[in-house]
């Protein structure tokens, strides 16, 4: 298993973390001022809009609560299409985000129901993406805090550790479990993904916790300068 520490595969952009109490009253992080669908790239050598300003990728396996998180992080009920069929989203969709970044909405991998056909053509899709895109600043990774990480999660992070991209560690669904059984999932994929507990941010997309958290870290992370020539 690739240490991520030592290979700088996962980097920590956050401020100042506060907990959601703390967090009441204060100002937006990240306030959503205007959103723009640019379009999808299908293939790894397909269209893709003009790489002129920093992009976030979102990654994850299906139904980690990737649209849910995408949807609370905004603060639009529709921004991206939550659906019950896991798998159903083909392409990388790119957003303009108050037309000062590009948030990147990567397919979601692993479903079983999905041909071995569908899932083979979606890794050069990806892995293409982001080896290729000069104006990938980062990759905000989600993991089902129920869940250990599967083969195809690690996958994506021994990727992230070659390539040397940092990465947020979005940990989604914790309102599915008390609040001790969140600390000590965390703390088990901490270990087993060998990172550092606050190297990853609890989310709930229904409660919004987390929510400010993650902001603050894409602004923080948009605000460092590009790590390919750091």
């Amino acid at each position: 298993m690739t240490d991520l520490r030592r290979a700088h595969g996962v980097r920590r952009y956050l401020l100042s973390v506060n907990s959601p109490a703390d967090s009441a009253g204060k100002k937006d992080p990240l306030v959503i001022r205007d959103l723009e669908f640019l379009g999808g790239m299908a293939t790894a050598d397909g269209w893709r809009p003009e790489a002129s300003l920093p992009e976030i990728a979102f990654a994850g396996r299906s139904n980690v609560g990737k649209s849910s998180l995408l949807n609370r992080l905004v603060r639009r009920k529709a921004f991206a299409r939550v659906s019950n069929t896991p798998g159903r989203t083909r392409e990388l969709n790119f957003f303009l985000v108050n037309k000062v970044f590009v948030l990147v909405d990567l397919p979601g991998y692993g479903y079983a129901k999905i041909s071995k056909t569908r899932r083979a053509e979606w890794r050069p899709l990806i892995e293409g993406y982001l080896k290729g895109s000069p104006a990938l600043r980062g990759i905000v990774q989600l993991l089902d805090v129920r869940h250990a990480p599967t083969d195809e999660d690690r996958q994506l992070f021994d990727m992230l550790a070659e390539i040397g991209v940092p990465a947020i560690i979005a940990v989604t669904k914790i309102d599915k479990l008390t609040k001790p059984k969140v600390q000590e999932r965390i703390h088990a994929l901490a270990v087993e993904l060998e990172l550092d507990e606050d190297q990853m941010i609890p989310f709930s997309a229904v409660t919004g916790e987390g929510r400010d958290e993650l902001a603050e870290a894409l602004v923080s992370l948009l605000e460092q300068p590009d790590w390919r020539t750091a």
